[in-house]
């Protein structure tokens, strides 16, 4: 039986991630963690739903002694291993918009975007990849390469340099791309053992969530996904990994983006 870690549960994707791996047989046990993931009511309606499944735990991924001190708890709460670790957090920027220019780019509004976007899932790896180091590998192809845990960390296309043809967006695209570059050296560290460990980064698309939702007004009614659409395409895409694609960044629909 499965062991996973949300990472930024409490709304959006990660709280879909949750729902939809709580429902599953084949997963014992779900760890959704966020700033105030104790607290929110969403979460605790799901807990109820699965009383035995969902474990909710206050994580603040912008504190390095926060994710730090949750260690042991999630430690004896998974039972001493992690499936699946999917980090899930992320903001557009502090005010709530990207920048168009770059008169609009400022200090604070870089480092609370990548304190959020890059370092606080760098460092989720960093204290629970331990945990994943000791799974059985019971997410992704099971035919393939052996493989232990799988590590994803959700990018957005906008994130590709080479794919950039419009700019903008300065502190959002920019901590993305280096969550890109964090997951390709994890999956190379992580990959050098025995028990090697697929780390991924993952692009939604476009979903209605609160993050892009200020940008709704110009995407294709077919490509605005609900956040079930998209979980349903991540999922699938999850559960049929290899050991070939770690270190990759891949679409909702399973094509490669470009770094």
């Amino acid at each position: 039986m499965a062991v996973a870690l949300i990472q930024g549960a409490s709304k959006g994707l990660g709280l879909q991630f949750s729902k939809v791996l709580a429902a599953r047989a084949d997963v014992a046990k779900v760890i959704a963690t966020s700033r105030g993931a104790e607290n929110e009511a969403v979460l605790l309606g799901i807990q109820k739903q699965f009383p035995n499944k969902l474990v909710l735990i206050n994580v603040d991924i912008t504190k390095e002694d926060h994710i730090k001190r949750a260690v042991p708890l999630i430690t004896e709460k998974s039972g001493g291993k992690l499936d699946l670790v999917i980090n899930c957090s992320a903001i557009l920027h502090p005010s709530g918009k990207g920048e168009t220019s770059l008169r609009d780019v400022s200090f604070e509004g870089l480092r609370s975007t990548f304190e959020t976007n890059t370092i606080g899932p760098l460092l989720t790896a960093k204290y629970f990849s331990p945990l994943l180091l000791k799974s059985s590998g019971l997410f992704g192809n099971q035919s393939g390469k052996k493989h232990s845990g799988i590590l994803v960390n959700m990018t957005a296309k906008v994130s590709s340099i080479s794919d950039n043809q419009v700019g903008g967006w300065y502190s959002y695209r920019l901590s993305k791309t280096a969550l890109n570059m964090a997951t390709k050296n994890l999956s190379i560290e992580l990959g050098r053992g025995k028990s090697k460990v697929i780390c991924i980064a993952m692009h939604p698309g476009t979903v209605d969530t609160d993050l892009s939702r200020p940008y709704h007004k110009g995407v294709p009614a077919d490509k605005l996904f609900t956040t079930e659409k998209s979980v349903t395409f991540l999922m699938a895409i999850i559960d049929r990994l290899s050991v070939e694609e770690t270190g990759k960044c891949i679409g909702w629909d399973g094509n490669i983006i470009p770094y």
